[in-house]
């Protein structure tokens, strides 16, 4: 009677920290996720005046959107940092780091000089501190996956349903970016947009609170219980993982290049070749974000009924399909059409987007889960995500024509068909036995 009761207690204390680890991980990649693309709205649509005034526009903005890069081209040195610390010390430790780290950085940005008081080196620290931001978002992703996929069941269960909480921030960032945007710009012509920057601060704030009463996860609990800790695993993972490691970068190009396309580089071809006032691009954008609020984890919890690969496949299939419809559909210039072609490559996206995170997780053994996620993951910002505005400008001066981008959109979705039809799915695995064990077993 008393065994059964501390087993009852036990199973109670773990769906509380369960629940917890999944608010908190949602919260924290929200509050991430807000400082990134705050940074990306802003270079789009603000940083190629303020900081690099050239007499090109174009140039100014490959500039602008330079510094954007930036950001993604750290993001896989903060993938080897914190997956190093994540599988070494634990996944809290990390996660805290991250969260302190994005939030000063962002706050930072909004108190940066521009070109007219201090020349370039406006430009220079802007840089500096993308490239902060870049490297906190590196770590932060895979902690936040584990956090809240560890915690579930280690086998079965709604682990791809658990693992889509942490996209779940990526559409609230998104959100929060542009609203804050909206909001606060109009108000001062000097410190209007740096409002928003400056209340990251606050956010991150909120988000340690939270991530401070959660526990560390049973599986590296496991872990070092067995003693299982690598003394470098990064340097495992890219020795014993890295065909996951690469398939899994390449997973993400059909999904992260058209979503930065649909998001960042939209708001300059909208406004600056389509003549849409920018604000109605604000709106279109932030109705598509709360569409994903929906459909994020809509798609997470499918992949636990039919699959994670099987879903992702038809997802990638579909993005080759809608890179031919969703140019045509803005270039009408029709508003109704342009808002429906915004708004639709939510729900498209996101077939991929919401099982990914627990796909890619899936694909490591634990005690190598933070390093191998969170490197196959961040490589694809380098590849993918991070060019695709720059891709989509030089494209369309080059060619004079959305078709280029499209052909471009469509190649990457390809890439993500093969890469997940390649990737072994390991949904029927238990997630707390390290899988070389599962194997000699086997």
């Amino acid at each position: 009677m008393v065994e059964q009761q501390e087993l009852d207690a036990s199973g109670q204390q773990r769906r509380r920290q369960l629940v917890r680890a999944v608010i908190a991980s949602a919260v924290g990649t929200s509050i991430e996720w807000y400082d990134f693309f705050l940074y990306g709205f802003a270079a789009s649509t603000l940083f190629a005046e303020l900081f690099f005034p050239t007499s090109d526009p174009t140039t100014g903005l490959l500039l602008a959107l330079g510094t954007y890069f930036g950001g993604f081209a750290a993001r896989p040195i903060g993938a080897a940092i914190f997956g190093h610390y994540g599988d070494r010390i634990g996944r809290k430790a990390a996660l805290i780091t991250t969260l302190v780290t994005m939030g000063l950085a962002t706050a930072l940005v909004g108190l940066v000089p521009t070109y007219q008081q201090i020349g370039i080196w406006g430009g220079v620290l802007l840089t500096a501190l993308r490239l902060l931001q870049g490297i906190s978002v590196g770590g932060e992703w895979g902690g936040s996956v584990l956090l809240a996929t560890e915690w579930g069941k280690t086998r079965g269960g709604k682990r791809g349903f658990l693992g889509s909480w942490p996209q779940f921030g990526v559409p609230v960032g998104l959100v929060l970016g542009y609203v804050a945007l909206q909001i606060f710009q109009p108000l001062h012509p000097y410190w209007g947009w740096r409002i928003p920057f400056l209340l990251s601060l606050v956010l991150a704030g909120v988000g340690l609170y939270i991530r401070l009463g959660i526990l560390e996860t049973p599986v590296f609990a496991k872990v070092v219980k067995e003693n299982r800790v690598e003394r470098v695993p990064v340097k495992e993972a890219l020795v014993k993982n890295w065909r996951e490691i690469v398939l899994s970068a390449l997973l993400r190009t059909g999904q992260q290049a058209p979503f930065y396309i649909f998001t960042v580089f939209i708001l300059t071809y909208a406004t600056k070749t389509l003549g849409f006032a920018a604000n109605d691009v604000y709106t279109y954008v932030i109705v598509a974000g709360l569409v994903s609020l929906v459909t994020v984890p809509f798609w997470g919890y499918i992949s636990d009924l039919v699959g994670r690969r099987r879903l992702y496949i038809v997802g990638a299939a579909l993005m080759v399909v809608w890179s031919f419809i969703y140019w045509p559909l803005l270039d009408t210039r029709v508003p109704a059409l342009v808002f429906l072609a915004i708004v639709l490559a939510a729900p498209i996206h996101d077939i991929q987007y919401g099982p990914q995170a627990t796909f890619i997780a899936e694909s490591f053994t634990g005690r190598l889960r933070y390093s191998g996620a969170s490197l196959g993951y961040q490589l694809a910002s380098v590849t993918a995500g991070g060019p695709a505005p720059l891709i989509a400008v030089w494209l369309y001066a080059t060619y004079e024509s959305s078709f280029a981008i499209a052909v471009y959109m469509a190649i990457c979705a390809a890439i993500s068909v093969v890469a997940a039809w390649l990737l072994k799915d390991r949904s029927q695995h238990d997630y707390a036995i390290e899988y070389d064990e599962q194997q000699a077993t086997a």
